[in-house]
């Protein structure tokens, strides 16, 4: 016991002088390590920018080249029975009772007068109708109000559904001179409208 207590004294005796002994070396040549420059990677830290928004545009798609033309619009003759457009688009007027008043100088009569069309508008031949070829007709009712406009169209017979659409668009662009009763323009419900749809022989 006694001889392992010596040879520990004696062993931290030997390190510290040995680390004694050299630290008074790198005094002596002035090798300090602590004094060298220390180099290492720099590293900023600022504000992160925010993604920038995408502008999305979307473009509609180009035209078939093969898509038909719709065919224009031709000038409508204005009859108070039957107006006929000899472009493969047949209009006419359903029978419908109208009177109409004439004045003494001529011209329409400022106090009664039955409604009397003005402009009609064409209706596009359906695509898919002209893909398949087909013809026909639909009858529309709508009512004809005091400022001449159209209101309320509904197809009340047709000889395809696919004309159906196209003849309701055009029925409530047309425009008419509205009935006047004691001077007063009134509404006129009721009103029936054929529009026929033919294909052109080629």
């Amino acid at each position: 016991m006694i001889v392992r207590y010596a040879l520990s004294v004696i062993f931290a005796v030997l390190i510290t002088f040995t680390l004694f002994w050299g630290m008074q070396y790198l005094i002596a040549t002035g090798n300090n390590p602590l004094e060298g420059k220390i180099e290492g990677r720099r590293v900023e830290i600022g504000e992160v920018r925010q993604a920038q928004d995408v502008e999305q545009t979307i473009r509609k798609p180009d035209k078939p080249e093969d898509a038909d033309t719709p065919p224009d619009t031709p000038d409508l003759d204005m009859d108070t029975n039957v107006d006929n457009v000899n472009t493969g688009i047949e209009i006419g007027m359903a029978p419908v009772a109208a009177e109409v008043s004439v004045g003494g100088t001529g011209g329409f009569a400022a106090s009664d007068g039955d409604y009397l069309p003005i402009v009609k508008v064409a209706p596009i031949y359906p695509r898919r109708a002209q893909e398949r070829g087909l013809s026909g007709y639909v009858i529309v009712e709508f009512t004809v109000t005091k400022a001449g406009t159209v209101v309320d169209a509904k197809v009340i017979e047709s000889t395809n559904s696919v004309f159906n659409r196209a003849a309701i668009k055009a029925a409530l662009k047309f425009k008419y001179k509205p009935k006047v009763v004691d001077g007063q323009p009134i509404d006129v419900a009721g009103v029936l409208h054929k529009i026929t749809f033919e294909m052109e022989d080629k």
